[in-house]
């Protein structure tokens, strides 16, 4: 199916007006306070079928919401896809992606790539091809939301939040869809370039496990995953590194998004994108993972209470282990911070 089949194919939503049944006179009495958003098609359906499967309402909001339809947002990223051009050929007949619907199409989430926007890493034959995540819902929730993102082809794994995430509410007016995508596709374009080096550097950084006082679970663990994430993310970690006690924070990286694209057990929203986060953090802010992992240890310490002097002179040794491996990192700091400021001043020309 086609990109611009696929858009139109999606349910679509319209104000209807609302009534409330009289308990006394069994008579229905509309009310101007809300509308209803209901999707036509199968509205016309139940009113000619007393047995419909679908139901045609998604959300009764308030008067200040503001309806936006699949096409409104992505009939003008079509337009940009047909002007836009990768080695001289319309990004349009390049993408392919997948789109997913929940609550009956009142929620809508989808990944779009871009076949030759890509990354390519030494020894690997399978590319990271960039593209863009975004969905809408009409529950007025996160409106339309657009991220840059990749899908890395060696391992199938997903890379999300590659850019800021744009949101645009249910409130107000709409803006100029075709000047926004056109904006953020910059800004991907500009991750393409720069991903590389963020991976080469990630790659130089290696943790050794056999001097910390923690196994790789129990490094995911530390970083707030839960335990069935941190066990997946671990064994992926451990089995693409070179040893399994010496792993790079680019392969950590890897792990983590392992365990959040085949693995993750929750509903697309802000408890993934917490972990998102978190997971990209090891790959563009090694100094703030272990900042957070030494923390998390302290508390952990705390929590379990003093045992005695042996315990506390263990506990102090365990902590002095992470922090060599922090002060090892500060060489290798200032690039990736420096690499981040001049990225993030790129996204902002380009947004402006």
């Amino acid at each position: 199916m086609s990109f611009a089949e696929a858009i139109r194919d999606l349910p679509q939503a319209v104000e209807s007006t609302v009534a409330y049944k009289n308990p006394y006179t069994d008579e229905w009495v509309e009310t101007e306070r809300f509308n209803a958003l209901v999707e036509p098609s199968r509205a016309r359906e139940q009113a000619r079928e007393e047995d419909a499967e679908t139901d045609s309402l998604f959300h009764i909001p308030t008067d200040s919401y503001s309806i936006i339809n699949p096409v409104d947002v992505y009939g003008p990223l079509e337009e940009v896809l047909r002007e836009e051009t990768i080695d001289g050929t319309p990004l349009g007949d390049v993408m392919f992606g997948e789109i997913r619907r929940y609550r009956g199409g009142g929620e809508v989430h989808m990944d779009i790539m871009f076949d030759g926007l890509e990354v390519r890493l030494p020894g690997r034959s399978d590319p990271i091809t960039m593209g863009v995540t975004s969905g809408y819902d009409f529950f007025g929730e996160h409106a339309v939301y657009v991220e840059g993102f990749a899908q890395d082809g060696y391992c199938s794994n997903t890379m999300r939040s590659l850019t800021d995430k744009e949101v645009i509410k249910h409130v107000g007016d709409v803006r100029n869809f075709r000047t926004w995508w056109e904006e953020i596709l910059a800004q991907v374009e500009l991750v393409a370039d720069n991903l590389f080096e963020f991976i080469r550097d990630a790659q130089d950084i290696d943790l050794d496990f056999s001097e910390l006082p923690f196994t790789v679970t129990e490094f995911y663990s530390l970083l707030g995953f839960p335990d069935y994430l941190a066990e997946r993310a671990a064994s992926d970690a451990e089995a693409n590194a070179a040893s399994p006690v010496e792993i790079d924070m680019w392969t950590l990286h890897s792990g983590a998004t392992y365990a959040l694209t085949h693995f993750f057990q929750g509903k697309e929203g802000a408890s993934l994108d917490g972990y998102v986060r978190t997971a990209n953090d090891i790959l563009f802010n090694p100094e703030g993972t272990i900042e957070r992992v030494e923390r998390a240890y302290e508390e952990q310490l705390e929590s379990d209470g003093d045992d005695g002097s042996q315990a506390s002179l263990a506990g102090e040794r365990a902590l002095a282990s992470i922090e060599r491996v922090s002060d090892d990192l500060q060489e290798k700091v200032d690039q990736f911070e420096e690499r981040e400021d001049a990225l993030r001043e790129r996204f902002q020309d380009a947004m402006s």
